[in-house]
């Protein structure tokens, strides 16, 4: 047996509990892995708290990344033993995820766990920091560097916007991080932004064309502030989109790309290739100072995840979630 937490939608309703599973109720696949670390991330909240139609399938075990050991494997590519890590490829929404002490999974889903990291360290940074990784790339593929001018980051206290400010001022760019909690400026400017503004500068609807004032940007809301965003690169700048934290819509104007050259960049950390994963994790190996992890993680026990779930949603969870699943 093992502990998880459990989501059901049937007559009594939709509902996440901690429960115990048994090895048998595990889904297929070819590598089972003892979790130790997992990650409470906004996607993890909609489905625990059924704010957003995440789960395909019940009952789900939640949580889209996760760290640990191989205990069995029928896979060529891992062995028992192995440490691991995971992020996305549709876990804890149509097949069980981290959330648990146990996971079987396909074993095209895992790459092994960096050297560089613990399982916990990989689980601070999770999807939220692979995903901030991934913008970074996108950036620098599309020519953008430090002596451009300066990056903004939006949704800056959430997980991405946290490691985007981090990585940015560690590969030597000046940061503009927006934020609705002024209160938190310290903590943006120890990760290394240098201003702060308020989002409210962008979640309204603006014009087609606002004054130059960043040369590239990483977002997490979607919606207006992209739009406003993209309004405000400069000539030949480059925008990633990574997240929709404020809305799936982009009520925008083509003007910033016929008349300013600015390249907006979609950012997909679920389906990614097994390459790009890689070469992520990788560059965060490189990149990252673990130190760092102490300013954006906080550490709960998996009984703890239904109630801060719910907190998530509400805006009161600021950085990133590790789920110690033992306890």
């Amino acid at each position: 047996m093992f502990k998880a937490i459990l989501i059901e939608k049937d007559d009594a309703g939709y509902r996440a509990e901690l429960t115990e599973l048994d090895d048998a109720q595990l889904p297929e696949g070819e590598v089972t892995v003892r979790v130790e670390y997992s990650t409470l991330n906004y996607k993890d909240a909609l489905a625990i708290t059924g704010k957003g139609p995440v789960v395909r399938r019940f009952p789900m075990v939640p949580g889209i990344d996760l760290a640990g050991t191989v205990e069995a494997s029928d896979s060529a590519n891992f062995a028992p033993g192995d440490r691991v890590l995971l992020n996305g490829w549709g876990v804890g929404e149509g097949h069980w995820g981290g959330l648990a002490q146990k996971a079987r999974l396909k074993a095209e889903w895992l790459i092994p766990l960096p050297e560089a990291f613990s399982a916990k360290q990989a689980m601070a940074i999770g999807t939220a920091g692979y995903t901030a990784m991934l913008s970074v790339m996108a950036l620098e593929r599309n020519g953008l560097t430090p002596a451009a001018g300066p990056v903004l980051v939006t949704g800056a206290n959430g997980g991405v916007g946290s490691f985007s400010i981090a990585l940015l001022a560690a590969l030597g760019y000046e940061v503009m991080a927006s934020t609705g909690r002024p209160e938190e400026a310290d903590y943006l400017k120890r990760l290394g932004a240098s201003e702060i503004i308020d989002r409210a500068e962008l979640t309204e609807k603006g014009k087609p064309l606002a004054k130059e004032r960043w040369a590239g940007a990483i977002d997490s809301a979607g919606s207006h502030t992209l739009a406003n965003v993209c309004a405000g690169t400069r000539y030949g700048g480059v925008v990633a989109a990574c997240g929709l934290a404020q809305g799936m819509d982009f009520p925008a104007t083509v003007a910033p790309f016929i008349l300013r050259g600015v390249t907006l960049a979609g950012i997909d950390s679920v389906m990614r290739p097994r390459e790009d994963r890689l070469a992520a994790w990788s560059r965060l190996a490189e990149t990252l100072d673990t130190a760092i992890l102490d300013e954006i993680a906080h550490e709960i026990g998996l009984g703890e995840a239904i109630e801060t779930a719910g907190q998530l949603i509400e805006g009161k969870v600021r950085g990133r979630m590790v789920v110690d699943v033992s306890r």
